[in-house]
């Protein structure tokens, strides 16, 4: 009986996990602001998310996930990391067209995604 008990709160633990996985909040206080507003200090991240520049370890983490984040609609993103990115992203299509173009051929070079992140972009999450 007790070990089937545990097998049954090792279970719930694993599903209340699995649902609970998002991406390491460690940078979420970092003001995007601040970065949208300077063009020299974006055009490193943009160049660091392109394969074409250095990384910082923010930069690092952002393109460990990128990929994941078009294809899932930030799934995995705290409350905080999706109001950046939709931010940040805004202002690159709008003020930033040839790295956006840049950015959406190195990432979803065939469009597959497009249906998933462009309306989570626009402010539409996936339960929504």
């Amino acid at each position: 009986m007790r070990t089937t008990i545990l097998v049954v709160l090792l279970a719930l633990v694993a599903v209340a996990y699995a649902e609970e996985e998002k991406y390491t909040d460690r940078f979420d206080d970092i003001n995007v602001d601040e970065i949208i507003a300077n063009r020299r200090m974006l055009v490193p991240y943009i160049k660091c998310t392109l394969d074409k520049g250095r990384c910082t370890a923010e930069g690092k983490e952002i393109k460990i996930h990128i990929k994941d984040a078009m294809q899932t609609a930030c799934k995995k993103c705290t409350d905080k990391q999706k109001e950046a990115a939709r931010k940040v992203v805004k202002h690159i299509k709008d003020n930033e067209k040839e790295y956006w173009e840049q950015l959406r051929s190195k990432y979803d070079p065939k469009d597959e995604f497009k249906d998933i992140y462009e309306p989570f972009l626009e402010g539409k999450d996936a339960q929504d």
